[in-house]
């Protein structure tokens, strides 16, 4: 399985397609190493910090947590 290497630059001109080919490996987790899921988690991630629109459909991949350090 082939994973994407982006830049924080590429992540502003990545596309919702490119977004869901993301989310479709990290769902259907047939990667060849468990580095190669992390790799597309992170990827997801980021794009979820700069691009919230692009993830908003897949950000239960994500499983990010609000935590309340008050």
């Amino acid at each position: 399985m082939t994973t994407l290497k982006l830049t924080k630059q590429d992540i502003g001109g990545i596309t919702a397609e490119e977004v869901a080919t993301i989310a479709s490996r990290l769902e259907q987790d047939e990667y060849n190493t468990p580095f190669e899921a992390l790799e597309d988690w992170h990827l997801l991630r980021a794009i979820a910090f700069q691009r919230e629109e692009l993830a908003e459909p897949y950000i239960h991949l994500l499983d990010i947590e609000a935590y309340d350090e008050a």
